[in-house]
């Protein structure tokens, strides 16, 4: 089973306007649920672990979660309110406003961690879910309990505007690439933490503990690197609606495609084959080109794929 550890959120993505008054349609959505979302529905063993609100906006994201086969048994439920991110679209990309203040995702006790499931194999971390306080030091003390014994893969999609400590997410960032064996960035998100996207960039991450680094560059496609192995493949190209949880479906489709072949397992992910690595590529731009012809995070299900998909 794959745990996918962090934030749920409702995105207020545009509908048009009323006058000048622009209309929001609330979708279920945060970048760690997802992953959690475009895993279940391409049939990997999936859980979600955060924290949902009983308000109906939280019976949006547990249905969303159930209706795509993702197990809700490690829900941590408060009468907190939903966390709220309105989105703006500018040139292509999503912008967004978090309220996020006393909210049930955010107000987790990092001492009241629960005990994972025996089949657990996978944890799954990232986004802001690891910014805020007191959840971030939640995740954190998870990672660090558990990445002994199980894979963790971290992507930190990094939202600039919702950092308010900039020195102690930095100094968290690193601390999450020494606990992952798999690390996941964006080009931005790359440039952002090192000062820039090139290979020397991602080779940097590399050095700090991870098994695999692996690198989005939007339609330039995306590139993974290993000790002594590289590996890129191109982008899918599609007519794009919003990029809105793009990126969290192709870190689905290398867990998803990672399990598959009975590789995500932390004692093999370093000596992954390299036709295995470019599929596991694949399938990841797969899922995420599809979940870019849509509006919001809605990331397809496995029979929506091409034929081959998961090699």
């Amino acid at each position: 089973m794959i745990i996918c550890c962090g934030e749920s959120l409702i995105d207020m993505i545009p509908g048009g306007e009323t006058g000048a008054v622009p209309n929001f349609v609330p979708c279920a959505g945060g970048s760690v649920f997802n992953a959690a979302v475009a895993l279940g529905r391409l049939g990997a063993p999936t859980a979600y672990l955060g924290g949902v609100s009983t308000d109906f906006f939280g019976g949006l994201l547990r249905q969303t979660l159930e209706g795509s086969g993702v197990s809700t048994s490690l829900i941590i439920e408060s009468d907190r309110p939903t966390t709220l991110a309105f989105v703006r679209m500018a040139d292509g990309k999503a912008e967004y406003a978090f309220f996020d203040e006393n909210t049930a995702g955010r107000m987790l006790d990092p001492a009241s961690i629960p005990e994972l499931p025996a089949e657990a194999c996978a944890l799954f971390f990232g986004s802001i879910s690891l910014i805020s306080e007191p959840c971030g030091s939640f995740f954190e003390a998870l990672a660090t309990r558990e990445s002994k014994r199980l894979a963790v893969m971290y992507d930190p999609n990094i939202r600039p505007g919702f950092v308010k400590d900039e020195r102690a997410y930095r100094s968290r960032i690193e601390r999450f690439f020494r606990l992952s064996d798999i690390v996941k960035l964006s080009d931005e998100d790359l440039s952002w933490i090192e000062g820039g996207s090139g290979v020397n960039e991602a080779r940097s991450v590399l050095s700090k503990g991870p098994s695999l680094v692996v690198v989005t560059r939007g339609a330039e496609g995306a590139t993974a690197h290993a000790q002594g192995m590289e590996v890129s493949i191109p982008a899918k190209p599609v007519a794009v609606a919003d990029t809105v949880g793009a990126g969290d479906s192709f870190s689905a489709g290398i867990l998803a495609g990672l399990h598959a072949k009975g590789l995500l397992r932390k004692d093999v992910l370093g000596s992954i084959p390299k036709d295995d690595l470019a599929s596991v590529l694949e399938l990841g731009a797969a899922v995420s080109a599809i979940t870019s012809t849509r509006v919001g995070a809605n990331p397809p299900f496995r029979h929506e794929l091409p034929k081959g998909a998961f090699g």
